[in-house]
């Protein structure tokens, strides 16, 4: 059997583990579902840490060395993937969202990460954490526009994104910031690199008050729904919950204006001074 592969953490760890433990589930004779048992999960869930969906805890590691004989391999090399320059409840999800070929989104308040321009990304980091060197700031901007370059290709993955209303009536930073944080939005949109809809406020009650969600789909795994809150998220991989924020979602985008008319809101939030007469 061929040596173990080497990890290296510069380039998707998660995705190189994910590998070498499909070669020895394989090489072993299991299938997902015979592997999970001894590790208490679906075989799914085999299926999302072998596509790298899924971070792999250490735990599970140590079951995976000892059902498939690997003398500790998972165990050394699950450390690397503890190297992340997100918030622990969001790491895992920004690892899946690299791997997705899909990812629908609903922002009840913010403009979503992707999207975001480095100005808006500062003055958001700088609210969260007013007291924070600009070391810091720097480097949790570094790493959101790092995150955004997903969109350089021109085709995957998907966006779809669903914005609140309150999302572009929401002054965050000054005038101009928001001016051209909205541009940069439209400007995806008209060039047909993402989908974006506005929920407008007039649309009163809608399937999502309760918070925002983000829906990813894979090639070579089941999808997963993110929801999270202040300071915390949530990945979810249980198929009826995720069918549930699928359902949440396609009652969304019912609701939503149309993309045509969601870039020319958009467009005109942006360049009717409505920032300017806004008084802090």
């Amino acid at each position: 059997m061929p040596g173990p592969k080497k990890l290296d953490p510069s380039s998707s760890p998660r995705a190189l583990l994910g590998a070498e433990l499909r070669h020895r589930r394989e090489a072993a004779g299991l299938s997902q579902e015979d592997l999970g048992a001894p590790l208490f999960v679906s075989g799914s869930f085999i299926g999302q840490l072998e596509a790298g969906t899924r971070r792999m805890q250490a735990d599970q590691a140590q079951r995976l060395d000892e059902a498939l004989g690997s003398e500790g391999f998972f165990v050394r090399n699950c450390a690397a993937l503890k190297q992340s320059k997100y918030p622990d409840h969001f790491a895992e999800a920004a690892e899946a969202e690299r791997q997705a070929t899909t990812i629908k989104e609903y922002a009840p308040l913010l403009i979503p990460g992707l999207l975001q321009t480095e100005a808006y990304a500062r003055a958001v980091f700088r609210a969260y954490q007013p007291t924070a060197t600009e070391d810091v700031i720097d480097e949790l901007v570094a790493a959101r526009l790092e995150r955004a370059q997903l969109l350089a290709d021109p085709t995957t993955p998907l966006l779809w994104v669903v914005l609140d209303e309150a999302v572009l009536r929401r002054r965050v930073g000054g005038a101009a910031l928001m001016t051209e944080a909205l541009r940069h939005v439209a400007e995806l949109g008209n060039q047909h690199r993402i989908i974006v809809q506005v929920m407008p406020f007039s649309a009163g009650a809608h399937a999502a008050l309760d918070g925002g969600m983000k829906l990813m789909s894979f090639p070579d795994a089941p999808p997963l729904a993110y929801v999270d809150g202040l300071g915390m998220g949530r990945l979810q991989d249980d198929p009826s919950a995720v069918a549930r924020y699928h359902l949440t979602y396609d009652l969304l985008v019912a609701g939503a204006l149309s993309p045509e008319s969601s870039l020319a809101l958009i467009r005109s939030v942006a360049e009717d001074g409505f920032y300017e007469d806004q008084h802090l």
